[in-house]
């Protein structure tokens, strides 16, 4: 795949300062590119090495202004890491729909369909009554259960697991080992101290233009008709646990091995970040950024709050309390000090006495 710098800038809506005739074949990193290869500039530390890569073709920001000779011709865009985040996008569509076709062995039920430009790899099963949008990519030892539904343009990757009647939206990707609609942990105690398995009968929505980690998993919602939600944009990292009946809002980013206990509402536009637990039968408003190993326990009725620790609070309020927490131990051993001292010149007191 090759292309002229020209006709990367016209796709990215920049203006090209140099060659734009050039080939370009390849994405690299500013500081180790090769001829033929394309980079960008966006961090001003890194500025030093486009006075000295081999780079082709260097993405900059529209008002940059060199203080040295540059080999490379410059691509002027407004903002150089969201548009070599474009082509690295474009790359990528590149590459995973050069697939087509049937590999065999596979299988695919009766009345199920799927659009064309597909690609479904060995050992892949496709069950009854599923619905497969255009330019879909289902990779070896895949499942898709019955009645599901998958829009146009996804890539459901190899070990993938979708149970019956799911439903994906567009431009969706979903990582290998991730199991979609599995049950939910619902188990109801009894007189003898057992538990008896309470059956999960809804499914799982997925909107459009969400990625979903290896190894995640979404149950199912527990009654027929619900269903556990994921909306438009959201982004999901690797080994994340989301229970039944949980709603996550557009454009949340959820980081590896969070955990989102059953029927929580998360809102839109929230960042959460690895290991953090919240409880069941919340809600997270808009917005809230939560921090590493955070615990949540009760609801965040408040837009835009920063919260930390476990149970977690306002995050400028955690750091001073830890900066407090790290001189415990010397506080400790002033106190004791001030104790002995204080022994000592009660003891001598009742001696002269």
């Amino acid at each position: 795949m090759e292309f002229t710098v020209n006709q990367v800038a016209a796709m990215l809506g920049g203006e090209v300062n140099g060659n734009g005739n050039q080939k370009i074949n390849m994405l690299g990193k500013i500081q180790d590119a090769k001829e033929g290869q394309i980079a960008f500039l966006s961090n001003p530390k890194y500025e030093q090495y486009i006075y000295t890569t081999l780079a082709t073709a260097v993405i900059v920001k529209r008002d940059f202004v060199a203080r040295k000779e540059i080999s490379a011709t410059l691509i002027l865009v407004d903002d150089p890491y969201i548009s070599f985040t474009r082509l690295l996008e474009e790359y990528h569509k590149l590459v995973s729909f050069q697939k087509s076709g049937v590999e065999q062995p596979s299988f695919m039920g009766e009345n199920s369909t799927i659009g064309n430009g597909y690609y479904r790899g060995a050992f892949s099963y496709i069950g009854n009554n599923v619905k497969i949008g255009e330019q879909v990519k289902i990779y070896p030892h895949a499942y898709v259960g019955d009645n599901v539904v998958i829009g146009d343009h996804c890539i459901i990757h190899s070990g993938v697991k979708i149970y019956a009647d799911t439903k994906i939206g567009n431009h969706c990707v979903i990582h290998s080992g991730t199991v979609i609609g599995s049950d939910g942990f619902g188990f109801a105690p009894q007189s003898d101290g057992s538990y008896k398995t309470i059956p999960q009968l809804g499914t799982v929505i997925i909107e459009d233009h969400v990625a979903i980690g290896a190894n995640t998993v979404i149950d199912c919602a527990t009654l027929f008709g619900d269903a556990t939600v994921v909306r438009q944009g959201v982004k999901l990292d690797n080994l994340i646990q989301i229970a039944h009946n949980v709603e996550i809002g557009k454009n949340t980013v959820i980081a590896a091995q969070a955990g989102i206990s059953g029927s929580t509402k998360i809102g839109e536009n929230c960042m959460i970040a690895g290991q953090v637990g919240i409880s069941g039968h919340i809600v997270i408003a808009n917005h809230t950024g939560i921090g590493a190993q955070a615990g949540i326990s009760k609801s965040i009725k408040e837009e835009g709050k920063k919260l930390m620790g476990s149970p977690a609070y306002d995050f400028s309020e955690y750091y001073k309390a830890y900066a407090v927490f790290k001189k415990l131990p010397d506080i400790f051993h002033r106190l004791r000090a001030v104790e002995d001292k204080a022994k000592k010149s009660e003891n001598t007191s009742l001696s002269v006495d």
